[in-house]
């Protein structure tokens, strides 16, 4: 073990430990989760003290060989390679503090190293004085989560485009499939399956719209800022040095707050984020409760689509087959919700001058960008892209149906096509067969006008038809018997 001394007094650390005693304080003070902080977001923190060394030394105010070893340094715990930065738990002291000197310390212990220096020393190189040279964890801390979702959403955009791609297969595949709609859990007019599972890809391909117009505003820091945002010790130039920096490292079109008090105790554009992750839950978990209800049987439910079969569904009734990954990718998407919400609460404690809650905001949204990620491709992989659609099932079903009813409003009109789809029920029978034997319309007309393709579209109405409808003897004749005149 090896002493170090902070304004609190002596502690010992392991005397292989990059970590120092801030560190080693907050590792035996916190253990809530049994998680560390998630590695994008240490990723974060290394990036911001790399953009920080190579500004400061701009700036004049490190020396170059300083300024050199904490940027390698930083580039060793962005790599992952680096297990001391991993050491505390996610929930911890307001602000990310405990984290954020976690990382200075490692830095400084690495670089100093590099330099020749030695363990705990802290010499040349100290974690507060030269690492967090222009910085706190008050502006430092809200850039790493910032910089930590704009990683964390390619991963998931990827996925998400290659389920959206999925349904824009099945779409082109069972686009002349028409089947019977379902509005309020009944009956309704005619859609294609193509419509269907082309709008699923469409809700996707928004969702993922609104995620980038929330990663617009994650773009924009408050590095400069300081304790406040009132920028206090740092340089006047330090603020555009480091976002230009670490544009560059990111490859992010990262931009300096207008207002850095604001981006020092607000949180909305991370509210923001996980709100538009939300929106894709929110979307993916009707997604699958919809294939959940359309496979549902498949003997005495709607039985209209067939989901791959992965594993045995009971554990007492032999043969049952169980939707499976609709089920736990509609659990995941509720669970986004949740993480949604801890966010929500998390910004709304901006307090006075600084928002405290930062680490439970950078943990609530990192789980919900990696469970809606691995759920994304959870659906694709072993449900959409093995689903088939069951065509005899929906031809029967579409046949048994009134469905048809709503395109023959416009011509017989609402209250006489309502007497007919009440008879058709109370006498099962085909609403065509009543339409013909109340001598309405003739066969081929008919035909004409319910046509599959032609009920899942627009059409204009043919006033000419309607007319000569409407005049005959057999509609006036229906009416009276029909109590409706």
């Amino acid at each position: 073990m090896r002493r170090e001394r902070d304004a609190l007094g002596v502690r010992l650390v392991p005397t292989r430990a990059l970590y120092g005693i801030f560190t080693e304080r907050a590792r035996e003070l916190f253990s809530l989760t049994g998680r560390p902080p998630h590695p994008a977001l240490i990723r974060g923190y290394a990036r911001i003290k790399q953009a920080a060394a190579r500004a400061n030394a701009r700036l004049g105010l490190l020396p170059a060989a300083w300024a050199r070893a904490i940027a390698w340094a930083a580039e060793q715990v962005a790599s992952g390679r680096i297990a001391d930065v991993f050491v505390l738990d996610s929930l911890q002291a307001g602000a990310g503090t405990p984290t954020h000197m976690n990382v200075n310390e490692v830095i400084a212990n690495l670089a100093n190293e590099r330099l020749g220096g030695r363990r705990g020393r802290y010499a040349p190189i100290h974690p507060n004085n030269h690492v967090n040279l222009g910085q706190s964890s008050n502006d430092v801390t809200p850039t790493a989560i910032r910089l930590m979702a704009l990683e964390l959403r390619r991963p998931l955009a990827a996925e998400v485009t290659a389920l959206a791609a999925a349904f824009r297969r099945l779409a082109a595949r069972e686009r002349d499939v028409v089947k019977p709609g379902r509005t309020h859990l009944q009956d309704a007019v005619p859609i294609t399956y193509g419509q269907v599972f082309g709008s699923y890809a469409a809700a996707l391909r928004q969702g993922l719209r609104a995620l980038e117009v929330a990663a617009a505003e994650l773009r924009v820091i408050g590095l400069g800022g300081t304790a406040v945002g009132t920028g206090i010790t740092a340089h006047p130039r330090f603020a555009a040095l480091v976002t230009r920096e670490l544009a560059r490292l990111t490859g992010e079109r990262l931009r300096p707050a207008p207002d850095r008090v604001v981006t020092t105790w607000s949180l909305r554009p991370v509210a923001a984020c996980a709100a538009a992750l939300r929106g894709l839950a929110l979307d993916l978990a009707k997604i699958c409760f919809d294939l959940r209800l359309l496979a549902s049987g498949p003997h005495t439910g709607l039985g209209e689509l067939r989901l791959p079969e992965v594993e045995p569904g009971s554990s007492i009734m032999p043969g049952k087959v169980n939707p499976s990954v609709p089920e736990a990718v509609e659990m995941a998407c509720l669970q986004v919700l949740a993480h949604d919400h801890a966010v929500a609460l998390a910004a709304g404690r901006g307090e006075l001058e600084l928002n405290v809650m930062t680490p439970l905001a950078a943990r609530n949204l990192a789980d919900a960008f990696e469970l809606l990620t691995r759920a994304a491709r959870l659906l694709r992989t072993r449900c959409v892209e093995g689903l088939r659609v069951d065509r005899a099932r929906v031809r029967a079903l579409l046949r048994g149906s009134l469905v048809e009813a709503t395109a023959l409003s416009p011509y017989l009109g609402y209250e006489v096509t309502a007497e007919l789809v009440k008879e058709a029920l109370a006498t099962r029978r085909p609403l065509r067969e009543v339409v013909l034997a109340h001598g309405l319309l003739d066969r081929r007309t008919l035909d004409r006008l319910l046509e599959p393709r032609r009920l899942t579209r627009p059409q204009p109405v043919d006033a000419a038809l309607r007319r000569r409808v409407q005049a005959s003897a057999a509609w006036r004749a229906f009416r009276r018997r029909a109590g409706l005149q």
